[in-house]
């Protein structure tokens, strides 16, 4: 028996050496079964409380493809402590045919998923009510909860008897002082982008070390984030002011706002170093600048959730990779230039000339007829090839199988004659293992994608067409769905300062034209390996596509 052993230790438990132990016992058990181990997962400093680990994910992926018939673990909360995971992760097993063996639980059963993991989620309940509880006790004494905020530093000491006392923090004179000057300048009438900037000119490392930016400092009122928000700066400690839930889906923590009720307040006068008189008044600053954005927003919700302009989000400044956004009711300007002042890049662009550009080189330039045309011939001659041999695998596949059927049916006849049924039942079992195994690999083949048909230039060509005129159309909704395909044959649009004006970069995004030319939301591509087909004839002054069979298309760019 082929078995693969699992080893996982948790964040709370931070040691090595605890995978070692957990391997070496492992290998002990599987020697005495006489089972044969293939290979060896682990997970380092990972809760059990989600399966998006490395190693268990690996673990999985192995498991379907028929690498190992047992999984050996130490015990069940080694691979999950959450009850639906370890129930999922229980069934993918059983579709693979392979087992789930534990030192302390033995072989894994429906009971076990039941039972034990309703104990792990308990488990992780209460380890998760006690760090709150001694979290708690600790904010109540004027020590950190957890975290540190700009202007401290972390206090490391020990006490008496040798043990570390932890949430101690003490005042970052220089740091502070560059509190007090954002709160002077804010209160001043300096926007928080004014400010950013000059911070950044200054070379002040900001918070994460790296630059700043005008939301570090603004933040959010109502969740306490941001320079102008911690209150911790007046002496105020307030914790357990929202709570993380974690995503089933992506595992991420997201915040979720506790009611001021269950707020803990603790005064820390020591930790001061923003006085009464200056924090009120950048509250009222505050105040003023959001009565004029309330009273400014007319617009409503499912409104502003279109994109405004048809290449918002799309414009990238070719010197610091930043966005250009709009800088006045009609120019386009570089946000990390005017923003953090951390890109040299000042040049400007007018919205509508940008767009008028942009248009004309998707109607002329992305799509010349004879570079789509000898695209499309070496797409169809890639595809043919690899229709060819996905074909030979699979009839190769079925000629194999055929034959194993008509071995077993020989090896039934030798049995009925009186033939040796040990040694016959072992090749019969290794012939129904390689059956199941091509069964299986024929199950997940792919079908080969079918091929460009040679007029799709010319329908392309029409279906632009058709949109440029849906883009001046009285009806908003059909303009806006225009918008929204020409936006998918563009992937990005570099705005490059040369010789005192800005040229445009833009990278068409080949598979968006292949969608509406074939009218399918994504084009077809096969599963081969990557193979590239650039050559001199599919290279222009004006546009230069590169097609990779197998992986989808690269975007093909050209310079307006």
């Amino acid at each position: 028996m082929k078995v693969a052993l699992y080893a996982r230790y948790s964040s709370d438990n931070q040691r090595d050496a605890s995978i070692a132990d957990q391997l070496r016992i492992c290998r002990l058990h599987a020697e005495k079964q006489g089972w044969q181990i293939v290979e060896e997962y682990t997970d380092h400093a990972i809760s059990g409380a989600s399966l998006l680990r490395p190693g268990i994910q690996a673990l999985i992926a192995d498991a379907n493809r028929g690498r190992f018939n047992y999984v050996l673990a130490e015990a069940m909360d080694r691979l999950s402590r959450d009850q639906e995971d370890i129930a999922g992760l229980f069934k993918r097993m059983a579709y693979g045919d392979v087992k789930m063996v534990t030192l302390s639980e033995g072989e894994i059963t429906h009971l076990h998923i039941g039972l034990k993991g309703t104990m792990n989620a308990l488990f992780l309940k209460d380890l998760a009510d006690k760090t709150r509880r001694g979290l708690r006790g600790r904010v109540e004494k004027g020590k950190s909860g957890g975290g540190n905020s700009y202007g401290y530093d972390v206090v490391k000491r020990l006490d008496a008897n040798g043990e570390l006392i932890r949430g101690d923090r003490s005042i970052n004179d220089a740091q502070a002082s560059v509190i007090q000057r954002i709160f002077r300048d804010y209160v001043a009438g300096k926007s928080a982008k004014r400010i950013t900037t000059e911070l950044n000119k200054e070379g002040i490392e900001a918070p994460t070390g790296g630059t700043w930016g005008f939301s570090t400092i603004n933040g959010n009122p109502k969740r306490g984030t941001g320079i102008l928000n911690n209150e911790l700066y007046i002496g105020k400690l307030i914790w357990n002011r929202q709570r993380f839930i974690k995503d089933p889906d992506t595992g991420k923590r997201q915040a979720r706002p506790n009611p001021e009720s269950e707020w803990i307040v603790q005064e820390v006068p020591e930790m001061r170093v923003i006085d009464d008189t200056l924090w009120q008044a950048a509250k009222e600053r505050q105040k003023s600048c959001q009565i004029v954005r309330s009273n400014s927003t007319t617009t409503q919700l499912w409104e502003r959730r279109r994109q405004k302009y048809l290449l918002s989000g799309m414009l990238q400044c070719g010197c610091c990779g930043g966005a250009y956004t709009m800088i006045s009711a009609a120019m386009m300007g570089c946000a990390a230039a005017r923003n953090k002042g951390t890109c040299d890049n000042r040049l400007n662009i007018r919205r509508d000339r940008l767009e008028e550009r942009v248009l004309h080189a998707l109607r002329h330039h992305l799509m010349d007829p004879a570079l789509f045309a000898e695209f499309c011939a070496e797409f169809t001659r890639e595809m043919n090839r690899m229709r060819g041999d996905a074909g030979a695998a699979i009839t190769a596949a079925r000629a194999e199988i055929a034959k194993i059927d008509r071995d077993l049916d020989m090896l039934v006849n030798l049995i009925l004659r009186g033939g040796a049924a040990d040694k016959i039942n072992a090749k019969m079992v290794g012939l129904e293992a390689r059956k199941k195994e091509l069964e299986r690999d024929l199950a997940q083949a792919q079908e080969p994608p079918p091929l460009l048909h040679p007029n799709m230039a010319h329908h392309y060509r029409a279906q632009l067409d058709n949109l440029y005129q849906a883009l001046e159309h009285d009806d908003e909704n059909k303009r806006f769905e225009a918008a929204d395909v020409i936006r998918s044959l563009i992937e990005a649009i570099l705005l490059v300062p040369e010789g005192g004006e800005l040229k445009i970069d833009v990278r068409g995004d080949l598979a968006g034209i292949l969608a509406i030319a074939v009218e399918r939301k994504k084009p077809a591509s096969g599963a081969g390996s990557k193979r590239s087909a650039t050559s001199g004839d599919l290279i222009s002054r004006q546009s230069q596509v590169s097609v990779v069979a197998g992986v989808g298309f690269e975007p093909t760019t050209f310079r307006l």
